[in-house]
């Protein structure tokens, strides 16, 4: 037994001081070193056998009854062999982690190092003040947000009627009703101005309709930075066969084709302009959307402007419906009425483009916003989550801190969605009853901690594609539910520049935070609290 343990520790020995990488020096790789090397390692393999034949000779000396206990010697020496191999593997693979750690780039934690090593654990938040922050701050927007939703409904609902008004039901596009979508109607939105963002679904006039090519169908060609997109292809009714089937069979004189009257001649086929394509595809063209929407936005209004008393203007010529209502008080409302259009039966959408991204470059790849879904799914966490619970409030709280820092040192990566989908993914990893109020600054830290980890490793993942935790309840199509996931910060690994930058706009969100925090919270009572918050904000 003593002779097998010797012959262990013989192993490990040999097998460290064969190892010189579990003690780095400096150059290693030098052709002289590299000789000098393989020489001490011949020297302690020669060293090795001597050593194992000298006990070998000592154990057969020392044992009067070799033939009784060479089967247990046997045994013994295959189990400390086998001991010895684990012990080699173990330092090998100990070995190769270290060699990996020290050889591998530490671009990403100097880009973190250099704006300050504070983090969301070790930011100062003091308690009394944030709490006074979400009670004031939150109820006095969510009081008025609620008045505003009610008067940007009646009024698209208003604008949308004379929209339809104008169109041709046989040659236009048909525009349904509007959905509200984002913070407004998901209750969290604090910062001013007010927003109000409304998806409106179109289709095409009879006998047109849109086929989806989507990034995660089979056989899909869509590019990697597509991902998450799709193409909407115009299709006619019975185009593989040439037109309608009444051009194309003897139906007889008693039939009645519903597309066309007896003594009316098939119509000729719309050029792709007319029917919002691009050029020379038969592809629904984001760019030649939004123009005629433009077009019939301001005509609609044109129709009614004398019911109201306040401007409409457009924000932003290449958004379609970015309007801005300005009241004679000086009061600004703004609204984004945004063309989409829905995915067959589901409630997710091609967008023309996001309010945040105005500047999306023209073409047939139209980015699926299930902005609906994310609605459902924080309904569905409000429901289980304990009274007055917090995670609304840790929303408002981060998203108001970007928008302040992003006042101060420009924009970045980092946006809203951003923010909200990470809360999201913490909704459905935490248990429903750790987002009390009085957790509001652990889970405020919880939210700048999953942030944080997320951009030192470049990834967040949409939180609805492709992830089996979101409740059934929520009804995403399986195709969605199914598909690869997709990383929102893709465009950071691909651009050094833009994720430094982005880098450093957190690092210095987290280091003004107290002091936001403490400027921005109201501290005055009754009448006078609400005008100043609103000035504030």
């Amino acid at each position: 037994m003593q002779g097998a343990i010797a012959r262990v520790c013989v192993v490990v020995a040999a097998a460290i001081l064969n190892r010189p990488l579990l003690f780095p020096q400096e150059n290693t790789t030098l052709p002289d070193q590299d000789e000098e090397l393989m020489a001490r390692m011949r020297e302690h393999e020669e060293r090795l056998e001597m050593e194992q034949a000298r006990l070998e000779k000592e154990l057969s000396q020392l044992d009067p009854k070799p033939e009784e206990t060479t089967s247990e010697e046997g045994y013994s020496w295959y189990f400390w062999s086998a001991v010895s191999f684990i012990i080699f593997f173990t330092i090998e693979m100990c070995r190769v982690d270290l060699a990996d750690t020290e050889m591998r780039p530490a671009d990403d934690e100097d880009i973190f190092s250099e704006s300050g090593s504070i983090t969301p654990k070790t930011m100062v938040l003091d308690k009394n003040i944030l709490s006074n922050f979400c009670d004031k701050c939150t109820y006095t927007s969510a009081h008025e947000n609620w008045r505003v939703r009610e008067f940007v409904e009646g009024f698209a609902d208003d604008l949308l009627e004379s929209l339809r008004s104008m169109c041709d039901r046989e040659a236009d596009m048909e525009v349904g009703d509007f959905v509200g979508i984002g913070s407004m109607f998901e209750s969290w939105k604090v910062c001013k101005p007010l927003m109000c963002d409304l998806v409106v679904p179109f289709s095409p006039p009879d006998p047109y309709s849109f086929q989806f090519h989507l990034w995660c169908s089979p056989n899909s060609d869509m590019p990697p930075d597509m991902q998450g997109c799709g193409k909407i292809k115009v299709t006619r009714f019975g185009e593989s066969e040439d037109g309608c089937v009444c051009g194309s069979a003897n139906l007889g004189e008693d039939v009645l084709c519903l597309l066309h009257s007896r003594n009316e001649a098939i119509k000729v086929d719309r050029s792709p302009d007319e029917l919002l394509c691009s050029k020379n595809t038969p592809f629904l063209a984001k760019d030649q959307v939004m123009k005629w929407f433009q077009i019939s936005v301001t005509k609609a209004w044109g129709r009614i402007s004398h019911k109201y008393d306040f401007e409409v203007t457009f924000r932003n010529l290449d958004a379609a419906g970015a309007l801005k209502i300005r009241f004679r008080s000086g009061k600004v409302i703004v609204l984004n009425i945004i063309p989409v259009v829905q995915l067959e039966d589901t409630d997710a959408y091609f967008v023309s483009h996001f309010p945040s991204d105005c500047d999306s470059s023209p073409g047939p790849h139209w980015p699926l916003s299930f902005a609906v879904y994310e609605r459902n799914l924080l309904k569905h966490f409000t429901k289980r989550l304990p009274q007055n619970s917090c995670h609304l409030h840790c929303l408002q709280v981060v998203t108001f801190l970007h928008r302040k820092q992003t006042g101060l040192t420009g924009k970045s990566a980092l946006t809203n969605y951003h923010i909200k989908t990470a809360l999201m993914h913490l909704l459905l990893s935490k248990r429903s009853s750790v987002w009390g109020i009085g957790s509001m600054e652990h889970r405020l830290r919880d939210v700048l901690s999953f942030l944080q980890s997320s951009l030192q490793e470049k990834r967040l993942h949409h939180v609805l594609i492709g992830n089996s935790k979101v409740p059934e309840e929520v009804h995403v199509p399986k195709l969605i539910r199914k598909a690869e996931p997709i990383n929102l910060f893709r465009s950071l690994v691909l651009q050094t520049e833009l994720y430094a930058a982005t880098v450093r706009h957190f690092q210095e969100m987290l280091r003004n935070a107290p002091v936001l925090i403490q400027e921005y919270t109201p501290h005055l009572s009754n009448g006078g609290l609400h005008h100043s918050l609103d000035e504030r904000l």
